[in-house]
């Protein structure tokens, strides 16, 4: 589940926090709150583990994940599956605590967590189903608080499928030599040496998608300072990884906890100083 490994946690628990407090003008209910927080903790394990059965006869080949429970024999495949409907069974009974349209997001949900991992198999683009996985937080947190899905969300959710898809491609980066040797896809395969150009226009178009949001949403110039100082961030990744080196590429993709949290908390401010 990787629990020690609390990068993914972040990463998914800043655009959730995003959509609630977006949803419910900075004022999300205590009870949701509550439930998309457990909710962020397991569903990244769950797909941490189903990630781990679908990799489980490449993890061994790859520097990076040689070590993981399967490979080395440590958790045998079946009694991961186990572990990940068990924390499925865990997902229902919070969503059972919403309403019926953020339950019937919450299945779709599972189902875009569930294919990702096997896309890598399939097609270049993982990291376009690890964004959808990512953002699809955002309309199940206005079904909950709203119970409505305002056309508005889907700027904020777009733009999460683009940063996920350069913060992943950073990530991919570190194993692209890996990936290429055992035929596994990935963005940072498919963008080949134009990698950095392409995540900077991602996280680029992010950023104007955000800022569409905030117009949508009224927000004001403390949300906009938050999407300012997440764009230095993203500068500052660049450099980080322009020698594309596995450590600096892996640096860069752990900035972006920064990245998220800087834009929540231009988020939350926001709402919460009166003009």
């Amino acid at each position: 589940m990787r629990l020690d490994k609390p990068i993914g946690v972040y990463l998914l628990l800043w655009p959730t926090y995003w959509g609630l407090w977006f949803a419910s003008s900075g004022q999300p209910s205590l009870k949701n709150f509550l439930i998309f927080t457990a909710g962020v903790l397991v569903m990244r394990a769950a797909g941490c583990v189903i990630n781990d059965y679908a990799d489980r006869y490449v993890d061994g080949d790859v520097a990076r994940t040689q070590h993981r429970p399967i490979p080395t024999g440590e958790i045998a495949p079946k009694q991961a599956i186990t572990l990940f409907f068990a924390l499925l069974l865990i997902a229902l009974v919070l969503v059972l605590q919403t309403n019926a349209l953020t339950i019937i997001l919450a299945v779709i949900g599972v189902l875009l967590a569930a294919i990702y991992p096997f896309l890598k198999r399939l097609t270049h683009l993982p990291q376009l189903g690890l964004g959808m996985a990512w953002a699809w937080a955002v309309p199940m947190a206005f079904a909950a608080e709203q119970q409505a899905l305002p056309v508005g969300l889907w700027l904020i959710s777009a733009a999460i499928v683009l940063w996920t898809i350069a913060f992943d491609t950073y990530y991919a980066m570190v194993d692209r030599e890996d990936d290429l040797n055992i035929g596994v896809k990935s963005t940072a395969i498919l963008f080949g040496k134009y990698d950095l150009l392409i995540i900077a226009v991602l996280q680029i178009t992010s950023l104007i998608l955000l800022g569409f949001a905030g117009d949508y949403f009224n927000r004001g110039i403390i949300y906009n300072l938050g999407l300012v100082i997440a764009a230095g961030y993203f500068v500052a990744q660049h450099l980080q990884a322009r020698s594309r080196d596995a450590d600096g590429c892996f640096n860069a993709f752990l900035n972006n906890h920064r990245v998220g949290m800087a834009i929540f908390i231009g988020i939350a401010l926001d709402y919460g100083l009166p003009y």
